[in-house]
């Protein structure tokens, strides 16, 4: 059976994972919150936008979990931690024409073509966490690669910003799988693709 590729990404109300200033996503609690949504991981997958910083941030955190983390300003908690160790250990696939190297963790690598990651569902494993990132997501969704998507949806109006469905190129019917409430006011919403 094909392993499930899973995207799991933090989403305003309005449908945007950030804002229109400059990164912002100071509305985002804690970025480890959305693996916590997937079970038994075995392989994370991003795009070339996102990489960057994500390998600069989880790094940090990975090589001194008392320090201050990047883009933070303090110190990571209990959750970030274990996410920092849980990722340096797992086979990264960083979808870019652009980059030419990655270095974090020292299992990434980078592959240039959607095909790749069809191949990468079809080997024996685990679920693949889709770290995400809108154009990686709508790429995979015109693709047919998506099989889940998780939205923790945050109880706030960015009026702009980056729009999580902005490049989908196709109607599609997604099938409610969970919908869960928590106690701050977000919606954790589960659909299969």
């Amino acid at each position: 059976m094909p392993r499930k590729m899973i995207a799991a990404l933090q989403i305003s109300l309005d449908g945007f994972t950030q804002g229109s200033d400059q990164g912002g996503t100071e509305w985002v609690e804690s970025w480890a919150d959305a693996l916590a949504l997937i079970p038994e991981v075995d392989a994370f997958v991003q795009g070339s936008h996102m990489y960057p910083g994500y390998g600069l941030f989880w790094e940090s955190i990975y090589t001194d979990p008392n320090a201050e983390a990047p883009f933070q300003g303090r110190v990571p908690n209990e959750r970030e931690i274990q996410y920092a160790k849980l990722a340096a250990q797992t086979p990264h696939y960083v979808l870019s024409n652009t980059l030419d190297s990655v270095s974090w963790p020292p299992t990434a690598r980078i592959v240039r073509r959607l095909d790749e990651l069809t191949a990468l569902k079809q080997q024996p494993g685990r679920n693949i966490y889709v770290v995400g990132g809108p154009t990686l997501v709508t790429s995979l969704l015109n693709e047919n690669l998506l099989d889940e998507l998780k939205l923790i949806i945050h109880p706030l109006l960015l009026g702009g910003g980056k729009a999580l469905f902005a490049g989908v190129t196709q109607h599609r019917s997604l099938q409610l799988v969970d919908a869960t409430p928590t106690e701050s006011g977000k919606l954790i919403v589960t659909y299969r693709v």
